[in-house]
């Protein structure tokens, strides 16, 4: 199991790796969507689900 700072971490080289692409120019709503980003917005969101849940029960939030 990852800590949430591993996992924020990750979330963050993502975060890089998208801008640098969005601003290369080559940025396509249909890759995004459904080609080869589609993988990287569900890891994303995974990671963001995975993050809240341990901050929530850090804060005991959502009993």
């Amino acid at each position: 199991m990852s800590t949430k700072q591993e996992l924020i971490s990750e979330m963050i080289e993502m975060q890089a790796k998208f801008t640098a692409y969005e601003q290369s120019g080559a940025f396509s709503a249909e890759e995004y969507y459904v080609g080869e980003w589609k993988s990287y917005r569900e890891r994303y969101q995974e990671l963001a689900n995975e993050v809240r849940e341990m901050a929530s029960k850090e804060a005991n939030f959502w009993k």
